[in-house]
């Protein structure tokens, strides 16, 4: 399947039996209503946030795989760290797609923001994405605009920050236990 068309396309990548389809943030209700209305890609089932704050400034390790498998008691990297490719922005914002019909791809929608850059609701088009764009507000911060009903959706109402994201505090309350005074 060609994806030439696709408004806004930045990048395609075929990986893991599912195409990913980078796109312009401000192309995104394009590229999506192009999936849907000209594609047959009427099913939303994820909208996924990704934090890559600090990717690609140090070198990772990693396991090796082979035709067996891997042996995940033996990690290491085997001499084979490496730097991951850096990201062209800190988020990326994930769609998972699909077409009901045999044989169909699996595609990914996917569109990558700074801190505070807005994203448009896709709610217009898949409808499903109200609570799955709700939760990635709530628990990274990411900027929908023009989302119907953009409230907490796990977190209370008076939570400060976004658990999710790579610079929240981790730390919180100190433990008392039953025994001290």
């Amino acid at each position: 399947m060609s994806y030439d068309a696709l408004p806004g396309l930045v990048e395609t990548r075929e990986a893991f039996g599912e195409t990913t389809l980078v796109v312009d943030p401000a192309r995104l209700l394009e590229a999506a209503r192009y999936l849907r209305d000209e594609l047959g890609f009427s099913f939303l089932s994820d909208v996924t946030a990704t934090d890559y704050l600090g990717w690609g400034d140090q070198a990772v390790a990693g396991y090796i795989g082979t035709a067996a498998g891997r042996d995940l008691n033996r990690p290491g990297s085997h001499g084979l760290a490496h730097r991951p490719v850096r990201k062209p922005k800190r988020f990326s914002m994930s769609y998972h797609l699909l077409a009901l019909r045999a044989g169909a791809p699996r595609v990914r929608l996917q569109t990558f923001v700074d801190d505070g850059e807005p994203v448009e609701s896709v709610i217009p088009i898949w409808p499903t994405a109200d609570w799955h764009e709700r939760e990635v507000w709530d628990l990274m911060g990411i900027n929908i605009v023009n989302h119907p009903n953009r409230v907490r959706i796990l977190m209370d109402e008076d939570w400060e920050g976004h658990p999710l994201r790579k610079d929240y505090p981790i730390g919180g309350e100190p433990v008392r236990f039953s025994g001290e005074e």
